[in-house]
């Protein structure tokens, strides 16, 4: 769904440097990164048949995608990190060994306990894997072929969520949910194996740098926390002692891990970041976008194998235009953007997706997915294909070149933070609005559910009108899409 990288310099002048490197190690990584990004869309077309083989409760369904996305968010930086520390090729085969052992204990698992605890190992890996994986690509090669390896590394995020719903729904309905895991893992000992023939160890950086182990786990655990008091509102109510106490809890968690940062010599977010309002800005509106772009997947897997009978593939083809038009889009927001400035591109792609949203909102419990899904998905996929452009163009505008690993580093966990808190205040909202292991209550709840997702958006569209900066970048210019 996203990338990053880490914030060390590479060691060589890249415009100097005119070696020729094969692209075969940039195939190599980038199938490892795939499968990162595929396995947070994959699952969302699989959740009925999970439910059901496992015994979810619908309440807890969610965890099943959140659980992934908090941990690869949560620790994404600390992983960036550790591939400064250590050796890159070291780092990366372990999250690679990490997700595929993972995505093995995903597709056995017996309970919804143990699938849980392997998608959180999967959401691990993932976050040792990505900030390494995109290390060895800015160390690798230089010059033309940098620009172009970079190109082409984000090109996998979109290309990754439109083969996942695809795919999802291929491999349930072919063979069974636990496939949408298990391919994982041919792609992962083939990946291993070709990583210790093609790509040399390197040396850990000189003087080597501490790690900020208490502000990873205490910005998880404040995470974990505030994503189970929302969890828990259907059954509590948003205003019970037990949901209070959880966010109290959770806000508390979060503080120690601002002061943590404050006090660290070697701090995962240094609290310099906050002074750059291009980047914090343009972070809140990807953290929102994303929200309700995977808060989409969600309930619309639910919505579309339960109300409308539709099959796991009929849902996975139903998505492709959801994906694509985000993906087409983002290519006319690259060449608009000179003209309009990223402004008018995030504040006009938000008014899109609320408006979208709304559409979604009115589908009536005999809805039909031509008439009423359809023109919601295309609308809400245009607007965000004009956001994630504009905001990541905004977000690295005024940060200094020193910074600019840090700066991808905060958006790509935005991302994935995101993912997660949508996902989590979406069903949550939908929980409340009605029961949801009905019919009845999951229209009533999808109705909700997308209310709030517009009235997000529109308030996001308020936010980047007065907050977000506007750039034009040269023509010419290439635009990192989501």
């Amino acid at each position: 769904m996203s990338t990053t990288t880490t914030d060390q310099t590479p060691p060589h002048d890249s415009s100097a440097d005119t070696t020729h490197r094969p692209w075969s190690i940039l195939f190599l990584l980038g199938a490892a990164q795939f499968m990162v990004v595929l396995d947070i869309t994959v699952v969302n077309v699989a959740l009925p048949s999970i439910e059901a083989a496992l015994d979810f409760t619908a309440e807890d369904l969610e965890w099943v995608v959140t659980i992934y996305v908090l941990f690869t968010g949560g620790l994404l930086l600390l992983g960036g990190r550790l591939a400064d520390r250590f050796d890159r090729r070291l780092v990366f085969l372990s999250g690679l060994s990490l997700f595929t052992a993972a995505s093995l204990a995903s597709g056995l698992a017996p309970s919804p306990a143990a699938l849980i605890a392997a998608r959180a190992a999967q959401g691990l890996g993932a976050a040792l894997l990505t900030p390494a994986a995109l290390s060895i690509v800015t160390t690798t090669y230089t010059g033309s072929q940098l620009a172009k390896a970079l190109s082409a590394w984000g090109a996998i995020g979109s290309a990754g969520a439109a083969v996942g719903v695809l795919l999802g729904g291929v491999l349930t309905t072919a063979l069974s949910w636990e496939w949408i895991f298990l391919v994982n893992v041919p792609v992962g000992v083939a990946a291993f194996a070709l990583t210790l023939r093609l790509i040399p160890a390197a040396r850990p950086s000189a003087g080597g740098r501490r790690l900020d182990l208490p502000g990873a786990v205490t910005v998880v655990a404040g995470l974990m926390v505030l994503v189970y008091a929302l969890d828990g509102t259907s059954d509590h109510g948003w205003g019970s002692a037990r949901t209070l106490l959880l966010l109290a809890l959770a806000a508390g968690l979060l503080a120690i891990f601002a002061l943590v940062e404050r006090a660290s010599r070697q701090p995962l977010l240094p609290p310099a970041t906050w002074r750059h309002r291009s980047l914090v800005s343009s972070g809140a509106v990807v953290l929102g976008v994303t929200g309700i772009l995977v808060g989409v997947f969600f309930l619309n897997s639910l919505y579309m194998q339960h109300v409308l009978d539709a099959s796991a593939l009929e849902t996975g083809l139903g998505f492709l235009p959801l994906a694509l038009s985000i993906g087409l889009a983002a290519q006319v927001a690259s060449r608009l953007m000179p003209r309009t400035g990223t402004r008018t591109l995030v504040v006009g792609g938000l008014l899109l997706v609320a408006a979208g949203a709304a559409i979604l909102a009115g589908a009536p419990d005999e809805a039909s997915y031509p008439a009423h899904l359809l023109p919601g998905f295309l609308v809400l996929g245009v607007g965000m294909g004009f956001v994630f452009p504009g905001a990541a163009v905004t977000a690295l505008s005024h940060v200094p070149a020193e910074e600019a690993g840090l700066a991808s580093g905060f958006i790509a966990t935005s991302h994935e933070l995101g993912a997660a808190l949508g996902v989590a205040v979406l069903a949550a909202i939908a929980a409340t609005a009605g029961d949801i292991t009905t019919l009845t209550g999951i229209a009533a709840g999808y109705e909700d559910g997308f209310i709030a997702a517009a009235g997000i958006a529109a308030a996001l569209g308020a936010i980047a009108l007065w907050r977000v900066p506007s750039v034009r970048p040269p023509q010419g210019a290439a635009a990192a899409a989501h």
